[in-house]
């Protein structure tokens, strides 16, 4: 196991090793997102992103594109909790522990179910290295390839862009603010389990989805409830 003395190292190296190229994701997302942040801004998210997604990686290769991936999310977050830009679909957020299992499977199944109706995201309050093997499986016999996904950290400006936020087992690690609709699904975790266990939880989470959608794509009126169901 790595410790975290040579984790640190490790993001270090990597921050050094890859400064160039993060600056030139910098340079890509600031073209993106002008008029709305400024350079610095743009950088420094950026950067964070590299080093939060450092810390667990189990493989570093994919690290830049990950961090490019993950960072626009993040500014695309903070541009509508700060009003600069409206979204026109409902957004939902999947919070479990890990981000490696309940959540992932959640937000791929809303995705689905949703149609490009609602924004999905998912993240996780110790996100693990990498998805569950068995959660990738129990997804790929439903045609749902999770394998590019990766575990995500839980960062306020997510949350805050947010209309609706599902946690799953994470206890109070999830902000709450005003103005949203809360809910805590009481779901098993898959982690370590066979795929047959874990099918069944897939199918649990794809019920709730369901219900889930129907309510956000019926009545859009109640995106906006805050609810501690």
């Amino acid at each position: 196991m790595t410790e975290p003395h040579e984790n640190r190292q490790e993001t270090s190296r990597g921050l050094q090793e890859n400064t160039e190229l993060l600056h030139r994701i910098s340079k890509r997302l600031t073209d993106k997102f002008a008029g709305i942040f400024a350079a610095e801004t743009v950088d420094r998210y950026v950067f964070e992103t590299y080093t939060a997604l450092a810390r667990t990686a189990k493989i570093t290769t994919h690290l830049p594109a990950t961090t490019e991936h993950f960072a626009s999310d993040r500014l695309a977050a903070l541009a509508k909790s700060k009003g600069a830009v409206a979204s026109e679909v409902p957004e939902v957020l999947f919070v479990c522990v890990q981000n490696a299992g309940r959540s992932q499977m959640a937000a791929a199944l809303l995705n689905v179910e949703a149609k490009g109706r609602i924004r999905v995201r998912s993240a996780g309050s110790l996100p693990a290295a990498e998805l569950d093997p068995a959660v990738i499986a129990a997804m790929s016999e439903m045609g749902l390839d999770l394998t590019r996904d990766y575990p995500k950290p839980l960062t306020d400006d997510v949350v805050r862009a947010s209309d609706v936020v599902i946690t799953m087992g994470c206890g109070d690690s999830c902000p709450i603010y005003p103005g949203k609709r809360y809910e805590d699904w009481d779901l098993a975790d898959p982690a370590g389990l066979p795929v047959a266990a874990v099918r069944i939880i897939r199918d649990e989470i794809h019920d709730r989805v369901r219900t889930l959608a129907a309510s956000l794509l019926n009545n859009p009126s109640t995106d906006k409830e805050e609810s501690n169901a």
